[in-house]
Order: C-alpha cells, then sequence, then structure tokens
C-alpha cells in the first residue's frame, strides 16, 4: 500500500517535471502508477480471495478517534484491479492518441491523481476517507473534462459534472455521517455489521442514494455525462465508462444486500431509478448520430442496469452484478478507445460520414465487434453470461416483476443501440474521410485488441474470472457462495429470454424509430431543466450579492454581527438554563465602573459629533483598565491606558480630516436595525459569557499558570510568563502582525508623500 502511494506521488511529480520534455511519452511514465496498483493487487490477491481481507490502519487525529483506515476484500481486489489494468491500457493509449503537445505533463498527473484517488475510494473503510476520495475523483475529473480549456464547450461541461457531482457528493456526507453515528461507528464494514434500521439511517441512506446517483449519472443526474464527452477520449474511456461513473455503483453494492431487504423504500427506489436511467439512456443512444454520444447514452444505460443488479440486495443479481461490472469495464473501454482512433484517423466521429471504415480499418472493426457484441449480450461472450445470470435473478427475487420487464425493455434498447453504433460500417461506399485515413499501426490498436481477447476469453473460459468473480460476490453477500460463472445452464428460461431480446432488438434497430422521436422530442430534457435553475441560481445570487455587496461597511457590519448572533444563538436559546444564584460581581466598585461604562457605550451611539464619540469610547478602554486594577492586574492595566491613550491621540489626528458630525441615518428601519443588533449582540456575549462560566467542568488552567510561573518560567509576574514562556508563540505572532501591518503603513505613507511631493513639483 504505502509502495503504491509512493509511486503515484513520484509519477506526478516526474510528470509535472518532465512533461515538456517527453511530450506524449509522459503518459507512459504515469503507466507506471495504475501498474504498480495492479502488482500490488495481484500480490495480495491469494491471501484476499482465500477469505483473508487485508486491512489497514493508520491513526490520524486520536482525539477525535479519526484513522485512515482501508479494508481490501474481495470486492475492493475486483474494483483495484478493472481500475488499475485499464489504466495501464488507457496511459498506453493516450501516448499513441495525442498528438505532440507541451500540456500533456499536467493532463498526466492529474490522470494519475484521478487514478490514486479511485483506488483510494474501494479500499476506504473509514466513510470520512471515502468521502474525501470520492470528491478528489470528482475534483480531477473536472480537471481532465476541461482540459479543452479554451473550448466554452468543455468548460460548460466540466462545471456542469462537478456542480451535480458535487452537490451530490454533499448529500451523501450529510448520510453517511448520519448513518455512522447511528451505527456509533465510522467504519463502513462496522456499520454493515450492526445495520441501523432507525428512520434517521432511512433518511441517511437515501441522502447517501442521492450521491450515488449522482456519480453514476442516474435519471435525473444522467444529463452531465453526455456533456462529459468534451474531454479527451482517454478520458471518457478510463472515467466515464470503467472508474469513475462506477463509484455509485460500488457503494450501493455495498449497502444493498444488508439495507436492501430491511428498508422498505431501497428496492422500489433502486427499480425505479435503475429502469427509468436504462431505458432513457437507451432509447437516446439510439438517435445519438455521434459515436461517442452513442458510447455515452450506453454507458447511461448501462449504469441503470448496473444499479437494478447490485442495488437489489439479491444473492444472484448481485452475481450477476459483479460479473457486468468486470465486463462493462472491458467492453465500454475498448469502444470509447475505438472511437477515438476513428476520430483520430478520419477526423470525425459522425455514423454518416464514416460509411465502410470496417473495410479500411479490419483489425479494428473485429475489435470493436467483438466488444459491442458483449455489451449486446451475444453468446459466447462475457457480457452474455452477466446478462443471462441477471435475467436468471430476476426471474427467481421476489417483487422484481417491474425490474425484470424493465430490463427486457432496456436490453432490447441496448441490441438496437449497438447495431445502431456498428450503421455503415462494412456496407455502402467508403467516405471521404474514410479512405483519406492512413493505415493503422498494431501499436495503436493494442491497448482496445487486449481488451477484445480478454472479453472473449472471459466467456469461453469462465473459469479464469470465475474465482475472482466469485470472491468478489460472496465478499458483498456469502449468500452467493454457491454461485459459478459458466456458459451453458442448459436450457432455461433466461435462455430464452436472451435470445428474444437479441431478435427483438434487431427489430428496433430495423424499425423506423425516427417516427417517434419527434414526440418523445417534446418532452423537456434535463440539461433544459439544469440550465433553468443554474439560471435561477444566478438571478438569486445577484439578488443576495446586492444586498450583502452594497459596499456599506455598516450593512457589512450589521450582517456579520446578525450571522454571529443568530446561528449560536439557537443553541443557546435551546440548551442553556441559566443559573439564576450565580454571584456575578464581588464588590460594589466593579458595578460602580461597569455602569460608568454603559453609559459611556450609549453615549457613543448617541453622539451627534465624532469627537464626541471617541472620547466616549476611550472612556470605556479607561474602564476596562480600572476593572483589570480591580482584578489585581496592575500591568494589564498600565498596558491598557497606554494603548488607550494611544488610540485617542491616533482617533483625534485622523478625524481633523473628517467631517465634525455624523451623516444623520434618516431611514427609521435603519436605526431600529442597528438598535436591535446591538442589543442582540450584548445579550449575546453577556450570555456567552456566563455560559462559559457554568460550563466549566475541569480545573481552571490559571491555577495552573501561577503554580508553575515561578518554578518553569522563572518569573513572579504571571502575566509575563504567560506572554513570554507559556504562550511564547502566541505573542510572537502577534508580534510578527503588528510588524507587517506597520510595515504596510510605512510603505503607504511613503507612497502619500512622494505623490504629494510630485504634484507639488508640477
Amino acid at each position: 500500500m504505502t509502495f503504491v502511494l509512493i509511486v503515484h506521488l513520484a509519477a506526478i511529480a516526474a510528470s509535472l517535471i518532465l512533461g515538456r520534455r517527453l511530450g506524449r511519452k509522459v503518459l507512459l511514465l504515469g503507466a507506471l502508477a495504475p501498474l504498480s496498483a495492479l502488482v500490488w493487487a495481484l500480490t495480495i490477491s491469494s491471501d484476499v480471495l482465500g477469505g483473508n481481507p487485508l486491512v489497514i490502519s493508520l491513526e490520524w487525529v486520536e482525539g477525535l478517534d479519526l484513522g485512515l483506515d482501508f479494508r481490501v476484500d474481495a470486492f475492493a481486489l475486483l474494483m483495484v484491479t478493472i481500475i488499475s489494468a485499464i489504466g495501464v491500457l488507457v496511459f498506453v493509449y493516450g501516448a499513441r492518441y495525442f498528438r505532440p503537445r507541451s500540456d500533456l505533463g499536467g493532463f498526466d498527473a492529474t490522470l494519475i491523481g484521478f487514478a490514486g484517488a479511485m483506488v483510494g475510494l474501494v479500499i476506504a473503510d473509514n466513510v470520512l476517507v471515502l468521502f474525501v476520495f470520492w470528491e478528489l475523483t470528482s475534483i480531477t475529473s473536472y480537471l481532465l473534462i476541461g482540459f479543452e480549456d479554451r473550448s466554452a464547450t468543455a468548460r460548460a461541461a466540466a462545471l456542469r459534472a462537478l456542480l451535480v457531482t458535487g452537490l451530490g457528493g454533499l448529500a451523501m456526507m450529510a448520510g453517511l455521517v448520519m448513518i455512522a453515528q447511528e451505527a456509533d461507528s465510522y467504519l463502513l464494514s462496522e456499520i454493515l455489521a450492526s445495520a441501523p434500521t432507525s428512520t434517521k439511517t432511512v433518511a441517511g441512506l437515501l441522502l447517501v442514494l442521492v450521491g450515488a446517483f449522482s456519480k453514476s449519472a442516474q435519471f435525473p443526474f444522467h444529463f452531465w455525462l453526455p456533456g462529459a464527452m468534451a474531454a479527451p477520449t482517454p478520458v471518457s474511456a478510463y472515467l466515464h465508462s470503467a472508474t469513475m461513473v462506477k463509484a455509485g455503483v460500488y457503494l450501493i453494492a455495498r449497502l444493498a444486500p444488508v439495507f436492501g431487504p430491511l428498508i422498505a423504500v431501497w428496492r422500489p427506489t433502486i427499480m425505479a431509478v435503475g429502469v427509468m436511467t436504462m431505458i432513457l439512456g437507451g432509447w437516446r443512444a439510439l438517435g445519438e448520430k455521434d459515436l461517442k454520444l452513442v458510447l455515452a447514452m450506453g454507458t447511461v444505460s448501462q449504469l441503470g442496469f448496473l444499479t437494478v443488479l447490485v442495488g437489489f440486495g439479491h444473492p444472484a443479481l448481485t452475481f450477476a452484478g459483479v460479473i457486468l461490472l468486470l465486463a462493462h469495464a472491458m467492453f465500454k473501454a475498448a469502444l470509447f478507445m475505438v472511437v477515438g482512433i476513428l476520430d483520430r484517423q478520419t477526423g470525425t466521429r459522425q455514423i454518416g460520414e464514416l460509411d465502410g471504415w470496417g473495410r479500411r480499418m479490419p483489425m479494428l472493426w473485429w475489435v470493436a465487434m467483438i466488444t459491442g457484441a458483449s455489451m449486446a449480450g451475444v453468446p459466447p461472450l462475457l457480457g452474455f453470461l452477466g446478462k443471462e445470470e441477471a435475467l436468471r435473478g430476476l426471474l427467481e427475487a421476489p417483487d422484481a416483476t417491474p425490474a425484470f420487464i424493465g430490463v427486457i425493455v432496456g436490453s432490447i434498447v441496448t441490441v438496437a443501440y449497438t447495431l445502431h453504433f456498428f450503421k455503415g460500417s462494412r456496407s455502402g461506399d467508403q467516405t471521404e474521410a474514410v479512405t483519406s485515413a492512413p493505415r493503422l499501426s498494431l501499436s495503436v490498436v493494442a491497448p482496445t485488441l487486449l481488451l477484445a481477447i480478454l472479453t472473449l476469453l472471459a466467456g469461453v473460459a469462465p473459469f479464469f474470472v470465475d474465482g475472482l468473480l466469485g470472491g468478489a460476490s460472496q465478499s458483498l453477500d456469502s449468500a452467493t457462495a454457491d454461485s459459478h460463472l459458466a456458459l451453458w445452464h442448459g436450457l432455461e428460461p433466461a435462455l430464452g429470454w436472451s435470445l428474444l431480446i437479441l431478435g427483438a432488438g434487431a427489430f428496433v434497430w430495423w424499425a423506423p424509430t425516427d417516427k417517434i422521436r419527434p414526440v418523445t422530442s417534446q418532452i423537456p430534457e434535463a440539461t433544459q431543466i439544469y440550465s433553468g435553475v443554474l439560471r435561477y441560481v444566478n438571478r438569486i445570487a445577484d439578488l443576495v450579492t446586492s444586498v450583502v455587496q452594497s459596499g456599506s461597511l455598516p450593512v457589512y457590519l450589521q450582517i456579520i454581527l446578525a450571522t454571529a448572533v443568530i446561528i449560536p444563538g439557537f443553541s443557546i436559546v435551546r440548551y442553556w438554563a441559566p443559573d439564576l444564584g450565580q454571584e456575578l460581581v464581588d464588590t460594589p466598585l466593579r458595578i460602580v465602573v461597569v455602569v460608568v461604562m454603559a453609559l459611556a457605550a450609549i453615549g457613543v451611539s448617541v453622539a451627534r459629533r465624532r469627537i464626541g464619540a471617541v472620547l466616549f469610547l476611550g472612556a470605556i478602554g479607561y474602564g476596562v483598565a480600572v476593572l483589570f486594577v480591580l482584578h489585581g492586574a496592575p500591568d494589564l492595566a498600565l498596558t491598557q491606558l497606554l494603548v488607550e491613550t494611544l488610540s485617542l491621540a491616533m482617533f483625534v489626528m485622523v478625524l481633523r480630516h473628517l467631517p465634525e458630525r455624523w451623516q444623520v441615518v434618516r431611514w427609521k428601519m435603519g436605526q431600529t436595525n442597528r438598535l436591535v443588533i446591538s442589543v442582540a449582540v450584548a445579550l449575546m456575549m453577556g450570555g456567552l459569557a456566563l455560559w462559559a462560566a457554568e460550563s466549566r467542568v475541569a480545573p481552571s488552567l490559571s491555577d495552573d499558570y501561577v503554580e508553575l510561573a515561578q518554578p518553569e518560567g522563572g518569573g513572579r509576574n504571571v502575566v509575563n510568563v504567560i506572554l513570554t514562556d507559556f504562550r511564547g508563540f502566541d505573542t510572537m505572532g502577534e508580534i510578527t502582525v503588528i510588524t507587517l501591518a506597520a510595515i504596510g503603513c510605512i510603505v503607504l505613507l511613503g507612497r502619500t508623500r512622494r505623490r504629494s511631493v510630485k504634484e507639488e513639483e508640477s
């Protein structure tokens, strides 16, 4: 684990330093980071798959019981393997995809950071640590989507993705904290073991689902993913198909086996959102003309399918979801890379401009055909095995009929948009863009070819991945222990439904669905709703800004003080029961001094002349000095007298350049506001002082200062010892601040003096 972290940090530093020198080869250097994670995963795989999760705990903040807790079980191992293996291939692919440019070092460093954040996310056991990595993936995704920062489209897409996933992440954090408080633990493993079912837990789970849905582009948050295709193709192949968008699916998969059967609203919510996303995404993909957008909406559809499977909380569906999790990562990453190669070779991604590309680039076409067939669920590929297992599980699971019907419809549309992806690829005359495309080298196709081979091998010989997939599903739900991956289960309903889906999907693709689209296009798209909401939010922000940033210092002060009163005021009113018998003063003289100070404060507020207000203000300061004397602190009183005298002198010097009288506030509401806020602040400060005095549960630290001043500080003046010894760093900091302020004043005065001299000379 430490080795993996060091490699990622070193690779980021090396990419930033050597990026310009290495050019696009810096991506090969970046591949070392996910490669180290892959090697680490392989070294621990035998123990983890043997039922011994790797637990790593590093203490962070002892008093808060906060630590960096990680736990690698078989499911986390599967996710790390996907993240690292696909990552290596994407980095290698990117080294050939990009043309030479000077900013690839920063891109490579960001992509490495994302890879490390994803690994941290899937192995984190502490939910707070999980949230930190969750947000890191959102931030790095924002930077990667907006890599072409001169493109307004890329910038808007990056902002949209950040807002949607970021707000969802905040909802998720609130939900995780609520659940953790109910479980009395912030470790995910302990939360799942205790399985709280209170009303607060249900509310927390719904908030977590909001975060998971936003991250995995589920309806109604799905609209950010197609826009994210403004990112370079390696980013789409890595983040938006194989890894980041699986984060929400990953979290749902962790929670579903425990909370799915226990929480009444869990399964209906999962089924409704997942099925809607699957059908909507598939239908949109069928109407797209850009190959990359076909895959983007297809990814939305597949994520909805995965959400239904892993989120239902049934053993058979959990096993099917784990299979398709791996299958989707392989075929979708490969297909995105295929589209990137086509775009690079021909200069277009439009289906109508790519007729005959399969004859021009046969090896690439076969790669696309194998991985696309896996996406459609064609035997004997891994995608078929997963879909057949899903249909079998949906037929077995209780109350899963709506999900079964939705998955059938969504799968039919999946077959249709897969055929749409290959439209004209082998037929018709080759377009000019295709005929002018240069020949492909094997090194360009190699990453996609490897994924296609693995997809075929995992389907034909499933025993190669059965142990990993079986262990992953068993770590989620022990009831899947008897589930095994197999190509042939005999003649059964699931096989019949699989074949029916393929035939119906071909018919839907052939049928004239364009006649239906004018009707469905009347339904407002989520992007339009998002734009409208964002527009109104900006208007509200402008309105609020015009109020709180009016340019008036009194208004600023009122807002700050009102906030300082209202927020803690709720706690004081709710929790504080004042002790009316508490002794407030011990000598009558203090009452006299306080009354004089109060009268002086009133004088400040009612004085019409500035000099009068300053004198009243000075009286308050001198009153504080008298209180210090009464408390037996003459040195503090002397300091207060000196400071107050200097302040008065400075005020008088400044007042020479200001009008003699205040500007009269003619707005009565403004005077009322100031009066109310002033009284509220006074009551708040008095209440806080009393509450603090009543709330002491430990001996006062002042007693320790008195006892240790002579033996530890070497002085009898306790205040001086505190300032120079016990809290010497505080004193040094204060001196530093004052020194810097003095230097600033000297510089400003010097500039003013030089300007005055120049004006006189001119």
